[in-house]
């Protein structure tokens, strides 16, 4: 039991998407991710960011991918819900410690937007298989990115219609 002082704990929601081809030369299927300046370097990442105040999910990481990538992303399925903790210490400051909650959904996305510039932080984007982003490990921004891209590999795959937004996202109730 948690004590009524206790903070309320408040994971940060995100949405990721998993955005998948064929490889136009026959090779395997290939993922499209972004590679994006962090405090720890350049790191790769699904094509993700924050859940925002009045947006679905669904809504959430269309925007999101299209940010991003500079094209727009059309969900086919929900891969599922994530959770994993970071911790980061930087010189002369305490320890940050996020627990990221993220909604993954893939799907496929159309040619980029050549005149639609990427997100602040975004460097490039990129087509990886499975194989050719498992060997870049150390290049990952989070322990979810291989997992989501696993679990998409493997058929785990679940409706969109399981994703429910209440229409109280967009309008919300007063209550006097």
């Amino acid at each position: 039991m948690t004590s009524i002082l206790a903070p309320r704990f408040r994971p940060s929601t995100t949405v990721a998407a998993v955005i998948h081809r064929e490889d136009p030369t026959g090779g395997p299927l290939q993922y499209l991710l972004v590679l994006e300046h962090t405090p720890e370097g350049l790191r790769l990442n699904n094509p993700a960011g924050h859940l925002e105040q009045g947006e679905s999910p669904l809504q959430a990481v269309v925007r999101e991918a299209l940010e991003e990538t500079a094209r727009v992303f059309t969900p086919e399925a929900w891969l599922g819900c994530y959770l994993a903790r970071f911790q980061r210490q930087r010189p002369g400051e305490p320890v940050e410690d996020v627990t990221y909650l993220r909604l993954a959904f893939s799907g496929t996305a159309g040619e980029a937007d050549a005149v639609r510039a990427l997100d602040d932080g975004i460097v490039d984007t990129l087509w990886l298989s499975r194989e050719a982003l498992r060997a870049r490990r150390a290049e990952h921004r989070s322990p979810l990115l291989m997992r989501c891209i696993d679990d998409h590999a493997q058929g785990r795959l679940l409706p969109l219609a399981a994703v429910h937004s209440d229409p109280s996202v967009w309008t919300p109730e007063i209550r006097r």
